[in-house]
């Protein structure tokens, strides 16, 4: 990471040498869910997890209460405060970063938005016994999305995989799917420096990345819901980039 990033960063919390799961969450103002999330995780009870929160300077007070909750759950609780918008894919590989710098075997990725159900969270880590990496999938067989969206917002989603999918020669059903645990070996594998894309495309560079490699991976469907709370970041200028941004990836040009 460049040097003028570096130091317009601020850190506060740590993980205790035994935490062995971290869950990496990136945060744009997420004031109204960042608690909630971070209840539902913990009382999961599952052994040595930890908590990484990437936040970009939200305006609503996220990273105050992130501070808060690092105070509250020490050695379990690290927050990255980053200076305005870098980007959904910045955000992740500095949390991969943070997370690959601590003892933690297993890392884990997760929107703050509730619309990645926690109960799922260990299924998944049981999953990633047999995988490298294991995949939270909305269209692999019994997994869906909230029933609530209308047929055009299903249809354009659904459709928008499949594109991505066939640009980049994609096996996994879910080529967007932002829930997702690693082994630790697997995020090394893949490199994080060779990672070009920051927004809507990062997900899929990710799973087209791991594919290059010997990995194992695995999908576990889910049913992925409409945020509750907050305003979703998403855009459709922000998936035309990402068309073009993994074309030109495909093409070796990217």
């Amino acid at each position: 990471m460049p040097e003028p990033m570096k130091k317009r960063e601020r850190l506060s919390g740590s993980f205790a040498d035994d935490v062995e799961i971290a869950v990496v969450i990136p945060t744009y103002n997420e004031a109204e869910n960042i608690d909630t999330i971070t209840q539902q995780l913990l009382q999961l009870g599952i052994p040595r997890l930890g908590i990484i929160i990437i936040d970009d300077g939200s305006p609503d007070g996220t990273g105050e209460i992130a501070d808060r909750l690092a105070e509250q759950h020490a050695r379990r609780f690290i927050v990255v405060h980053r200076v305005g918008k870098q980007g959904l894919g910045t955000a992740y590989i500095r949390g991969f970063a943070a997370a690959l710098k601590t003892n933690a075997r297993i890392i884990v990725q997760m929107d703050c938005d509730l619309s990645h159900p926690t109960a799922e969270l260990p299924l998944m880590l049981a999953a990633l016994k047999n995988a490298d990496i294991v995949v939270g999938s909305r269209y692999a067989k019994d997994g869906g999305v909230d029933p609530e969206w209308s047929m055009k917002r299903v249809l354009l989603s659904k459709w928008a995989n499949v594109g991505i999918r066939f640009i980049l020669g994609l096996k996994v059903h879910d080529a967007t799917s932002g829930f997702k645990a690693y082994r630790r070996t697997a995020l090394e594998a893949i490199d994080l420096d060779r990672l070009k894309l920051s927004g809507f495309g990062f997900q899929a560079e990710v799973a087209y990345r791991a594919q290059q490699q010997p990995l194992r991976i695995s999908e576990h469907p889910y049913l992925f819901m409409e945020r509750t709370a907050g305003k979703s970041k998403m855009s459709i200028g922000i998936a035309i980039e990402a068309f073009w941004r993994l074309t030109l990836l495909r093409l070796g040009r990217g």
